[in-house]
């Protein structure tokens, strides 16, 4: 495997119990568990503020966990060194949401692409301009683009520059933090194509994060869906978008809109979510393989309850 992250937690301070007392903190992340192989897809779905950002953060220790292990190649993120960390981090980048804050707009579009081989000192000044012309071919951006400022583009090109930036050390691993949710439909599938391609061509991983199943349904190999810091499903794409069984995914995919008119989707009551749930209450339920393959953390499941 080439990313294994297990029992991961932060919980960030929210406040103090009395003048005298301990912090009280919040659990952004709970417990999170899963697994990326080289060449993979692996979907990241849930509402805002489940946490998914907050797991993306702490692989890639942008974030500080508060416990766990992040093992990347083998080697344990979480306890390496500040140099060594370093030397792992030209291995996994990050494509951030918006595109518009992601760029520094005093900066050309040859600095910006540019500033990974400036950090990690992987060319020298000479072969600089050569390597990014190159990238933002792959890209599909022009040459004659180079010496122009963020402001100067569109969204779509803006998230092209991000993307190259996040590809020019040719990384194994690339997290893709809702790349796309702030673009035109057009352009996201103009984006979701060209990560597809650089995916084809390289070989890399791709943590994909959004809150939309219909594109992870289309984008990645598998999905897990994250509730509340915790993940609460995994399966193959398709098999989870065909066969939920957690009420909270059953509730995510009945939110996707038919494009259809016509169509009228049945009312359906489900059970309760997760830490709402009665018996959840006494016991948080463990993830467990309900089918090969598919694993789920639900009490109404383990009872033959949910359908």
């Amino acid at each position: 495997m080439l990313l294994v992250v297990k029992n991961l937690k932060t919980h960030f301070p929210i406040r103090k119990e009395g003048f005298w007392g301990r912090r009280a903190f919040f659990p952004a992340v709970d417990g999170v568990s899963l697994a990326l192989s080289t060449g993979e897809t692996l979907g990241l779905v849930g509402e805002s503020g489940s946490g998914k950002s907050t797991l993306a953060r702490s692989i890639l220790r942008l974030i500080e966990p508060t416990a766990g292990e992040v093992c990347f190649r083998g080697e344990n993120l979480l306890t390496l060194p500040a140099a060594d960390l370093r030397r792992m981090r030209r291995k996994m980048q990050i494509i951030f949401q918006d595109p518009y804050a992601a760029l520094n707009p005093r900066m050309s579009l040859l600095d910006i692409v540019a500033e990974p081989l400036d950090s990690h000192e992987v060319c020298s000044r000479s072969a600089r301009a050569e390597r990014v012309v190159a990238m933002l071919a792959r890209v599909g951006l022009s040459s004659d683009m180079l010496y122009r400022y963020p402001h100067e583009f569109s969204g779509g090109q803006r998230q092209r520059i991000s993307i190259a930036r996040a590809m020019i050390l040719q990384p194994d691993m690339v997290v893709a933090d809702e790349p796309v949710s702030a673009l035109d439909a057009s352009i996201q599938a103009q984006v979701l194509d060209l990560l597809s391609d650089l995916q084809k061509t390289s070989g890399l991983a791709y943590l994909f994060i959004s809150h939309d199943l219909s594109l992870v349904r289309r984008f990645a190999n598998r999905t897990a869906v994250m509730y509340l810091g915790q993940i609460v499903e995994t399966a193959e794409s398709e098999t989870l978008a065909q066969n939920p069984l957690h009420p909270y995914t059953q509730t995510l995919l009945a939110a996707v809109p038919v494009p259809d008119p016509r169509h009228r989707r049945a009312v359906v009551a489900y059970p309760p979510f997760c830490v709402r749930c009665d018996h959840t209450a006494h016991e948080i339920p463990q993830l467990v393989e309900a089918y090969p393959g598919h694993a789920v953390a639900c009490h109404l499941r383990a009872s033959n309850r949910i359908v």
